[in-house]
């Protein structure tokens, strides 16, 4: 076993609406026109001895171009969002072809080699992988020292602790970490080959072999 490494709608005039307002009664464009076919009838229909107090009426315009304002906005995220989409999903099939590091304790044996990984919250004095096999006997326990916080990958070269030889396919594997004799948090990490990319709506998805798994769940590229 080697060292691990770190690895917008137009406003129609006075009392009708523009053709987009129509279409869409509860947009922002036709909630103005609304508003504004209001106030023109509330000035016109206003006592003269009391005229509206003409901060009523910019507060009026203010809330109005708020409102007008918001759907703007949203609609300018839904743009950003489905180009952060596609740009993710053109970035994840670049992994095809490529090994990854996502949660999981599984070990393929092949040609001798098998790799793993693990992260550790805090660095830790002493890390001990032990890899099990098919029928859940201990096969290997190595120990190492001093390994630093983050992602870390380790291989096994798939010798036995009597010395014998490991047959290939697959094997599991946990860690455990300690610093100064005080456990450090550590997750298990499998490595798979992306074979290929499949698009949901929470966003891409790789398949590898060791199984589906969404964008965010890979720790790191090999």
């Amino acid at each position: 076993m080697t060292t691990p490494v770190n690895g917008t709608g137009s406003t129609g005039g006075t009392g009708s609406t523009s053709g987009s307002s129509s279409s869409n009664p509860n947009s922002a464009a036709a909630t103005q026109d609304k508003f504004l076919n209001l106030l023109v009838a509330q000035l016109q229909n206003q006592d003269p001895l009391n005229p509206m107090d003409n901060s009523q009426v910019t507060t009026q315009l203010a809330q109005i171009n708020t409102v007008q304002g918001i759907e703007t906005l949203n609609s300018t995220l839904q743009t950003l969002l489905g180009s952060y989409s596609t740009s993710q999903a053109m970035q994840a099939t670049s992994l095809v072809g490529h090994d990854v590091l996502t949660d999981g304790n599984t070990l393929t044996l092949t040609d001798g080699a098998a790799v793993g990984g693990f992260t550790l919250d805090t660095a830790a004095d002493s890390v001990t992988v032990t890899v099990t096999g098919p029928n859940g006997q201990v096969v290997h326990t190595a120990t190492l020292s001093n390994v630093d916080a983050g992602t870390q990958t380790f291989q096994w070269d798939g010798l036995t602790d009597s010395g014998g030889t490991s047959a290939a396919g697959q094997y599991t594997f946990d860690v455990k970490a300690t610093n100064q004799g005080k456990k450090v948090t550590s997750s298990n990490l499998s490595i798979g080959r992306v074979d290929g990319i499949t698009n949901a709506a929470t966003g891409p998805v790789l398949n590898t072999s060791n199984g589906a798994v969404t964008w965010d769940k890979v720790k790191q590229v090999i």
